[in-house]
């Protein structure tokens, strides 16, 4: 069991840096298209668990980052609708596409959820109002993950920095 939990955490941490590393240099792919940008880069490293359960309170922010604006850039952006990148979890892709106008997030919305099994859905379901509400509220990614919804938190907030980006917010 002892050595589940040290491969998992192995696991896990290469995913981060693997997801890290992939959006670090998919930067140049972005390609927009009129008002609709679609995001290229994370291709979704899921989160690995331990393999306990009843764990209870919530994560951080899942390693993620807000990304700092170029200098000199003005940091407001042209009004339009950005697409995040299709994260594949073990329970399935989560995809989340931003609306924004004179710079600002207005919406969320999530086209693609976790949906192997009535469980994943069900998480989804409670998670995605949540997140949507913080994201709105702190108009970043860098906002904590949904308790019970940690694997499904992390894509929907990989996503969306993916969209953010491609946004140039």
């Amino acid at each position: 069991m002892k050595i589940r939990g040290t491969v998992a955490a192995a696991l896990a941490s290469a995913g981060i840096l693997l997801a890290g590393w992939q959006t670090g240099t998919q930067v140049n792919g972005i390609s927009t298209v009129a008002s609709s940008t679609t995001a290229t880069g994370t291709t979704g490293a899921g989160s690995s668990g331990s393999g306990s359960t009843g764990s209870t309170g919530s994560s951080g922010s899942g390693g993620r980052q807000a990304r700092q604006r170029p200098p000199g850039s003005s940091g407001t952006s042209a009004s339009g609708t950005y697409r995040g990148n299709s994260v594949q979890t073990r329970f399935g892709p989560v995809q989340v596409q931003i609306t924004v106008a004179n710079g600002r997030i207005t919406d969320v919305t999530a086209l693609q959820l976790t949906n192997t099994d009535g469980k994943s859905i069900q998480i989804s379901n409670r998670a995605a109002p949540l997140l949507r509400s913080k994201v709105l509220a702190a108009q970043s990614a860098n906002v904590q993950t949904v308790s019970g919804a940690t694997i499904t938190s992390d894509a929907y907030l990989t996503s969306l920095q993916a969209a953010i980006d491609a946004a140039h917010l």
